[in-house]
């Protein structure tokens, strides 16, 4: 029983994904000495394990054939982003993932940059406001006093806006009519209704869960050499960590929250790190290739001790979330649903790390949206350098 606890405990300090926060009953024993084999794929599609696969089929109605062969065309349309941005100049006013097209789309301001865009494989969209002007009208909004009933705001490329949530009881609220004529007195802003405000996922401690600091309970996001990234939220610098079994991992090197919800922490007595997010007896655990970023309207999926593997789509980035405790940047907000004791865990592509998860609104029984913490972000913030199958 030793031994099994021991691998178990090195599987999670993995990276795993983790889940957030909520509370769970006791995980499922795996190890991860030996992943399993990626199945074959056939020509025109992606390799994928039989997990991610059947939480699309599950999540996105997809069959495995379309599975795969979305994966892989989300792959050709992450690679494409940043040359399809180079290639537009000043023109350039974001870009998305068609899933009807199976191709990456590009707004542009000049229509003479269409060819460009189409020379590269993606579609050409003809906008007015390009990614410069909208993004200097969200960073002018960032500055605006933002009540309780006004949820998030980003840049929305597919309408050409910077797109204000607002919590639906809260539409007729004083404050929040001045947040909004405000924002619009700064640039072109689209005002959408959410059933509710943003919240957080950590959760009291429960017996079974991936990790613990204080009265917390919190998920391992990814591996990085020399420990793991997680939510800010979790724990404060400093803070010890101790895992599943409550022996010690390590401590918080650093955490910042409100602001950003990002933290890492270091790893040792014992504990050791893997490319790897587990599948918690579910589903089939993912090697982690890379964390190349995902764009908008591609599929993405997210693993907790709570709520275990579920999937759904990048709904916006770069988006500012009001939560209680303050404002978060930089956030990308998915379809992907959550539960307390999901915090801090992984959000992938495919097999890319995309980020940890935040928090969000809703539940896995009838809906809802999660944001995560960009990946890159993290690693470029503390230095830290994934670790990679």
């Amino acid at each position: 029983m030793h031994a099994l606890r021991t691998s178990l405990a090195a599987a999670l300090v993995v990276g795993a994904w983790g889940a957030v926060g909520l509370a769970s009953g006791p995980a499922s024993a795996a190890t991860v000495d030996s992943p399993p084999a990626t199945p074959r794929s056939t020509a025109g599609e992606a390799p994928a394990s039989a997990g991610l696969l059947a939480a699309m089929r599950r999540d996105l109605g997809l069959t495995e054939s379309q599975a795969r062969t979305r994966l892989a065309a989300e792959k050709t349309a992450t690679a494409l982003q940043d040359k399809a941005r180079r290639a537009t100049g000043s023109s350039y006013a974001g870009s998305w993932f068609d899933p009807a097209t199976g191709r990456l789309a590009v707004a542009v301001t000049d229509g003479r940059q269409s060819a460009a865009v189409r020379a590269l494989g993606a579609s050409a969209r003809l906008v007015r406001h390009s990614a410069r002007q909208l993004d200097a009208t969200k960073a002018r909004i960032d500055g605006l006093a933002a009540p309780a009933g006004v949820s998030s705001w980003h840049v929305d490329p597919k309408v050409n806006r910077v797109v204000i949530d607002v919590v639906a009881s809260a539409v007729h609220d004083n404050d929040v009519r001045t947040f909004v004529e405000q924002a619009r007195k700064i640039g072109p802003v689209l005002v959408k209704q959410t059933p509710e405000g943003p919240r957080t996922f950590a959760a009291g401690t429960v017996g079974g869960d991936p990790y613990y600091t204080g009265n917390v309970r919190c998920s391992i996001g990814f591996s990085v050499h020399g420990g793991f990234v997680t939510a800010g939220h979790c724990g404060q610098t400093g803070a010890a960590v101790s895992g599943w079994d409550r022996s010690a991992i390590g401590n918080f090197q650093g955490s910042s929250f409100p602001g950003d919800d990002y933290a890492w922490v270091s790893v040792g007595n014992g504990w050791w790190t893997v490319p790897v997010v587990l599948g918690w007896g579910t589903v089939s655990d993912q090697l982690v290739r890379g964390s190349a970023e995902a764009p908008i309207g591609a599929s993405v999926c997210r693993s907790g001790s709570t709520s275990h593997w579920h999937c759904g789509n990048v709904l916006a980035t770069n988006e500012t979330v009001n939560y209680s405790q303050g404002a978060v940047h930089q956030m990308t907000k998915t379809s992907v649903c959550a539960e307390p004791g999901d915090s801090g865990g992984s959000f992938i592509s495919g097999d890319q790390a995309q980020g940890v998860t935040s928090g969000g609104w809703g539940n896995c029984t009838s809906g809802g949206e999660t944001w995560h913490q960009p990946i890159n972000e993290i690693l470029n913030r503390y230095g830290l350098t994934l670790h990679t199958a």
